[in-house]
């Protein structure tokens, strides 16, 4: 067997980004949104809601959860404990995992708000991130008063991090996801709405969207959509079920989005010279009882072919092995160039 060490100048790293449809079945867009009555009125129904793409209620495509700082919108777990409930509990996990301070508040565009939803993507549903600039969600806060969201990254020239990676705010758009820069609407030169900020944040390092109730909740001369959030103490306020009416209540009910995901390549080049890998020690070529060639004529003329590529340590330990499309004739006349792509 023949073997030939490679060197730095063979080998080459390559990362392409590579995009697809995000949601079950490989499609960019959900249109039918389903909910279970059963998952609803248990005890995780306190904390999130499940939403499927159809009533067989089989893959969960997302879940909504409704967070409030001051635990307002569902009952205290004692009512000797004055804020302490299911929607203190989202806002503190994400407090931890967006901000990294459980002191810290949540800031959308310009203003600061002490609730918000979120909307966390099912994790199997996409391979590395969510892809920026895909999303596309159109809520109504009743049948008239309609808004369409984006995210600003295609407008911004640099990118916000958190403690859960990129950070872009969320912004009006029009049907085609172009960003809004006029001033009707309620809404400012950003996209946000004049009087509460931007409508929250899409996390897509985390698969996670965040909602600003207050922005959301405004009048549609505010640039909101009138869509009312509950904040009452001590009780349920039933905000999930809300935004999911939002969300599957709209004229259109479309919510796009698109997985993104970044592929290494390793290029390995490998150059049999023509002095090089001209032989074979198959039976038919070399005699098993005195190692002759057989053949007097593939002495100093031998005709092979390369049809397998091997790859070893320093310990002649076979790591990988790479199978040419077809074979490759090889002799002292010719020389190749094999390429070998490695990909994780």
């Amino acid at each position: 067997m023949s073997y030939k060490r490679l060197e730095a100048d063979d080998f080459v790293v390559s990362a392409d980004s590579i995009t697809a449809a995000l949601w079950v079945g490989n499609v960019p867009t959900l249109t039918y949104f389903f909910t279970s009555s059963t998952q609803e009125a248990s005890t995780s129904g306190d904390y999130y809601l499940n939403v499927y793409s159809s009533s067989a209620a089989t893959d969960i495509q997302f879940a909504i959860a409704y967070a409030n700082a001051d635990g307002s919108g569902s009952d205290f777990y004692n009512n000797a404990v004055t804020g302490s409930s299911p929607t203190a509990t989202i806002y503190g996990q994400y407090q931890n995992l967006v901000l990294g301070d459980e002191n810290a508040a949540f800031i959308f565009g310009n203003q600061t708000s002490s609730d918000f939803w979120a909307i966390s993507i099912e994790r199997n549903q996409y391979k590395e991130a969510i892809f920026p600039g895909s999303l596309f969600l159109e809520l109504s806060g009743s049948s008239t008063n309609i808004i369409k969201l984006t995210d600003d990254s295609n407008y911004v020239s640099t990118v916000a991090f958190s403690e859960a990676g990129r950070v872009f705010n969320l912004i009006t758009a029009s049907a085609a996801g172009v960003k809004v820069s006029s001033t009707g609407g309620g809404t400012n030169s950003d996209g946000w709405s004049i009087n509460s900020g931007s409508y929250g944040f899409l996390l897509p390092d985390i698969g996670t969207i965040l909602l600003n109730p207050v922005a959301l909740g405004g009048a549609v001369a505010d640039g909101g959509c009138n869509l009312v959030v509950s904040r009452s103490f001590d009780a349920p306020g039933n905000n999930n079920v809300r935004l999911f009416k939002a969300i599957s209540g709209s004229a259109a009910a479309t919510f796009s989005l698109n997985s993104q995901e970044t592929v290494t390549s390793d290029y390995i080049f490998v150059r049999p010279r023509s002095s090089e890998f001209n032989y074979s020690e198959n039976p038919s070529f070399i005699s098993g009882s005195t190692g002759e060639v057989i053949y007097s004529d593939f002495i100093n003329n031998p005709q092979v072919y390369i049809t397998t590529v091997g790859l070893y340590n320093n310990t002649n330990e076979l790591l990988a092995v790479a199978k040419l499309s077809r074979p490759l004739l090889k002799d002292f006349t010719k020389e190749a160039l094999i390429r070998v792509k490695l990909d994780f």
